[in-house]
């Protein structure tokens, strides 16, 4: 069967997206090579973050003994901090030679900056502060400021948002470029034997942006959506109400002592008893509640679960709680959002997915510079 060759007009609209394509690749391109090389190492910034400081990582032997109490860790915190008394938000350790890691999220040393917390990595054995670290003057914080804002804070998330959508037009102009006319999609989904070193480069550059496109379309959308909730979340509500997540005040009136983190903590766990701890956030002055976050199965970031539990620090009744099964479609996508850039609501097998996936704007980029120096030098021979 023979096809009709295309008209004047449909070459010249795939003429006007093909310098679309170059163009934006050629210039946008280098942020998504970026973007792309640090989301790759950010995948296991954590893992990374222990392999570059020994001092994180907990001997086996030690590793054997009986955890401190999660209130004796809080008091060590306030011990080696006595100045920051605000709110602390202690991280569970992640496995049995992980140090707990805590944070405490407005200091005054980088107050000026949308997210600069301290970091404090506590040996949950010994209850030691092993050390503390502001956030982005360690390397891997400084690599998630790069990927996520450029190092310019809200200015660069803002930029960073605007590139990532303009970006998605060379994403979708290339599979419409590649898309094969007569049908033959084996042909366009393969390498061509015994082909010239430039067809190969071809071949590489489109088998790269095919193969890749669903997972990469995946990540530019993601991270666009997480670089200004404040800006899209509101159109999301619009759509499906969000959860608005309100502030709970402990009763003064019984005049009791603070209970414990631990004391919270167990009744948190009996309101889900399937769940397992993540996260406990202390009181930031004396009419604040404990927050407590838990990981229900069936979520999709362990490590950033929604499960909530707000617990008087007094009484220790339960003030509220969020149950993520119950929440809205719109809540349901935000909560999907980190865990599907991030490649973990996949598992491990989603982590090196997404590892390997930050490398092919790299292969893109540079495959398709080649490609538009073969065509200068194939017009000016």
């Amino acid at each position: 069967m023979r096809f009709p060759k295309l008209l004047p007009s449909k070459i010249r609209w795939r003429q006007f997206w093909l310098a679309w394509h170059l163009y934006l690749g050629l210039t946008l391109g280098l942020v998504f090579v970026l973007a792309g090389l640090t989301g790759s190492l950010l995948v296991f910034y954590v893992e990374l973050d222990e392999f570059i400081n020994p001092e994180l990582q907990i001997s086996a032997t030690q590793s054997q003994q009986t955890p401190q109490a999660y209130e004796a860790i809080f008091q060590a915190l306030r011990d080696r901090h006595p100045e920051r008394g605000g709110a602390w938000r202690l991280e569970m350790p992640r496995h049995t030679q992980a140090m707990l890691m805590a944070r405490y999220y407005k200091p005054a040393e980088t107050e000026h900056l949308h997210f600069a917390p301290l970091i404090a990595w506590v040996n949950p054995y010994t209850a030691e502060v092993v050390s503390s670290r502001f956030w982005g003057e360690y390397l891997m914080t400084w690599l998630y400021d790069l990927h996520y804002s450029l190092l310019l804070d809200t200015t660069g998330k803002t930029v960073m948002c605007i590139i990532g959508g303009i970006l998605l037009i060379p994403l979708l102009t290339g599979i419409y470029l590649w898309w094969p006319k007569t049908g033959k999609f084996k042909t366009a989904l393969s390498f061509k034997r015994h082909a010239s070193t430039t067809r190969f480069i071809y071949d590489l550059h489109k088998t790269n942006g095919v193969y890749s496109f669903a997972i990469l379309l995946i990540l530019v959308i993601s991270g666009v959506l997480l670089e200004l909730p404040d800006f899209f979340n509101p159109y999301i509500n619009k759509l499906s109400p969000l959860y608005k997540i309100p502030s709970y005040h402990s009763d003064l009136s019984a005049n009791a002592a603070r209970i414990s983190l631990d004391q919270a903590a167990q009744i948190a766990l009996k309101r889900y008893p399937e769940s397992q701890l993540r996260w406990l956030e202390t009181p930031k002055d004396s009419q604040a509640a404990y927050r407590i976050m838990l990981y229900q199965q069936g979520e999709p970031s362990m490590r950033f679960p929604k499960t909530t539990v707000w617990v008087d620090q007094y009484s220790g009744k339960v003030l509220a709680n969020r149950d993520p099964n119950l929440q809205s479609a719109g809540d349901t996508f935000i909560t999907w959002l980190h865990p599907l850039h991030s490649g973990e609501i996949a598992g491990l097998i989603g982590r090196w997915l997404v590892f390997f996936s930050g490398f092919v704007p790299c292969v893109l980029y540079v495959t398709g510079v080649m490609r538009w120096l073969q065509k200068r030098k194939a017009k000016f021979m």
